[in-house]
């Protein structure tokens, strides 16, 4: 499933709830089923920056795509990061550096969320898309080199 397929997909979910505490449940549940981060990595090399909770996110190349594992210490922040997980995972690194992330948008995430979880939802794409700039980067200069 591509980028925009999964966005899709995410859009008509939210889309079957009525109002914002029924959201805030099915972003809960997400989280939930978020797979474990290994142990290893939530560590602050893997702390994404700018989040009020903690957020622990793990790149890992496979061929052209990157795999994201993430865990965070609070549930809601937890769901947000599953959403964008579910999003990119296992997509190339280029169309990971390059998406524009619609889906955040259109399901209100911004005008639900807190300022401070606002901001941590945006380091979150911020440091998935640095992870498929410089996963690109790197199959570029392999392929060119």
């Amino acid at each position: 499933m591509t980028i925009a397929e999964r966005q899709a997909e995410i859009i008509d979910e939210f889309e079957m709830f009525d109002d914002w505490m029924d959201k805030y449940e099915h972003i809960i549940e997400l989280g939930k089923d978020l797979p474990l981060i290994d142990a290893a990595y939530k560590d602050e090399d893997h702390k994404i920056r700018g989040c009020q909770s903690q957020v622990w996110l793990h790149a890992a190349p496979e061929g052209d795509k990157l795999r994201f594992t993430a865990d965070s210490d609070a549930i809601i922040t937890k769901g947000l990061i599953s959403l964008m997980v579910r999003v990119l995972d296992d997509q190339p690194a280029a169309e990971i550096a390059n998406t524009e992330l619609s889906f955040i948008e259109k399901i209100g995430l911004h005008e639900h969320l807190s300022p401070t979880r606002s901001n941590g939802l945006r380091s979150m794409v911020k440091q998935m898309k640095l992870y498929g700039i410089a996963q690109a980067a790197q199959q570029n200069a392999q392929a060119n080199g």
